[in-house]
């Protein structure tokens, strides 16, 4: 695992911009495909107690490549990243239970498969709630999630209904926001509700018998690209629709107990029983968190040591690009730059980027920019006295950087480079949104599994904060050392 990130890190440095393709080889004779999916949505796509990725979904396709004879490397993240990843052919198809509209089917981004599965849209409010009809909503706010079938079918009745509409990008905290009554009703997949109010939430279906936009679920591919793939899952989905293969899939998780994937209702009632039961996915997320922070500090702050001392050099042409790198990376917000470079990237250059590595750059260009800000500064604040002395015992300008500037600077800047540090270690959890497996993306998988958010994310705050005050004592430390 250490000899396969530290190549991660070889290529990251050796080819900033030169990335590697994603996902695993293809074998002589199995072809391989990157197939993203949201692993949010159960009970389609939803990572189990065991932490494996799992949904009527998943076991379809899995089922499916068995007997097709192809393989494929799953890419987890939020369903409108995953749809976008193979419409700029970042991934060779989605299965995430995305609905067969007219716009998708003959639109000009998608080519889709035969339904595998027939669902419909139910509006639901939290428990014990007063609205009793769609016109109750006029004046109220209702919680969607984005890019979904769902939330196409909610705003087509805005209008006519009168109600205002808030946008979510995971299933979970939406549902919160029904439940916290900061929003009025929702709308989702009749399975996904029905799943989660079994899981505890305390939602209520309002129109279980006439449901809207009745419809398929669909396995998409881009326009005009991998037809094996859509052809090998049609031919695929009709062998195990006709050996009652796929009845027990969908029967599995539709009329299985909850416990068969989300551990014992007691375990995950209370902050032990969640540590205990779900403890190899924190510390495989902690773990992940603090590689990618450790690669990224140093790699940013060769990166911002680079910028700080161009932002010093006599020539004006050197100046002027530091700071308008710096300027251009400083004013990027964090999660733009991410998806530009995981997936508006690879539509214009036509090569796939890895998650890490566009996790890495990202985190490099962004603290980076920040860092050479400081290390500008911390320069600039060395009296110019020191250069000038430096000059009359006949060192040369750049032995006096070396010398004499750059020891001092970076006596004044260690502050700050602690405190970037704890900067990049919070800025992690924002590349949960391109699927990063870190500490954030952990706790999202798992509250969709057992819908704690309270204590999930209770639990993930504290680990932060002891990680955080770690590295603050570091900075205390290092700064009575350096007085």
């Amino acid at each position: 695992m250490v000899k396969k990130k530290l190549m991660t890190l070889l290529t990251a440095v050796t080819a900033l911009f030169l990335m590697a393709v994603g996902g695993a080889s293809a074998s002589a004779d199995k072809p391989n495909y990157v197939i993203s999916t949201d692993a949010t949505y159960a009970p389609f796509d939803f990572q189990n107690k065991n932490n494996q990725y799992v949904g009527i979904d998943l076991d379809i396709l899995k089922e499916i490549a068995k007997r097709e004879g192809f393989t494929y490397t799953l890419k987890p993240m939020d369903f409108s990243s995953a749809a976008q990843m193979v419409a700029n052919g970042q991934a060779d198809g989605i299965i995430a239970g995305m609905a067969i509209t007219d716009e998708r089917k003959n639109g000009p981004v998608y080519d889709v498969s035969d339904p595998y599965y027939q669902t419909g849209v139910a509006w639901i409010t939290k428990k014990g709630s007063k609205i009793k009809s769609l016109d109750d909503l006029r004046g109220k706010t209702v919680a969607l999630k984005t890019g979904t079938a769902a939330a196409n079918y909610g705003q087509s009745l805005q209008a006519k209904y009168g109600f205002k509409i808030k946008t979510f990008k995971d299933t979970d905290t939406m549902y919160s926001d029904v439940e916290n009554g900061n929003s009025a009703a929702t709308f989702e997949d009749m399975p996904v509700i029905q799943y989660a109010i079994k899981n505890g939430r305390q939602l209520e279906i309002k129109n279980p018998n006439n449901l809207g936009n009745a419809g398929g679920c669909g396995f998409f591919v881009q326009k005009g690209k991998n037809a094996a793939l859509l052809a090998a899952f049609n031919k695929g989905l009709k062998e195990i629709k006709a050996d009652g293969t796929y009845q027990k899939i969908v029967d599995k998780y539709l009329n299985s107990k909850q416990e068969d994937f989300v551990g014992s209702r007691a375990d995950n009632n209370s902050v032990w029983g969640i540590l205990k039961t779900n403890k190899q996915a924190f510390w495989d997320g902690m773990v992940e968190t603090l590689y990618l922070t450790v690669l990224a500090i140093v790699l940013a702050s060769l990166w911002g040591l680079l910028l700080g001392v161009m932002g010093i050099s006599q020539k004006l042409w050197i100046r002027g690009l530091s700071t308008t790198i710096i300027y251009i990376f400083r004013g990027l917000p964090l999660m733009v730059l991410a998806f530009f470079i995981y997936i508006g990237l690879p539509g214009a250059i036509g090569t796939k980027i890895p998650a890490t590595t566009a996790g890495l750059l990202t985190l490099i260009l962004n603290e980076g920019a920040y860092t050479g800000a400081f290390v500008r500064g911390g320069f600039e604040a060395v009296d110019a006295g020191q250069m000038e002395a430096a000059r009359s015992l006949g060192l040369s300008r750049g032995q006096s950087l070396r010398k004499v500037v750059i020891p001092q600077g970076l006596k004044i800047m260690v502050p700050s480079f602690v405190n970037q540090f704890i900067i990049t270690l919070k800025d992690t959890s924002i590349l949960s949104a391109i699927g990063l497996l870190e500490l954030t993306q952990t706790g999202t998988l798992i509250v969709a599994r057992n819908s704690q958010g309270f204590r999930v994310w209770a639990i993930i705050a504290v680990i932060y904060l002891i990680i955080i005050t770690l590295l603050t004592w570091l900075s205390n430390w290092l700064k009575k050392r350096l007085r």
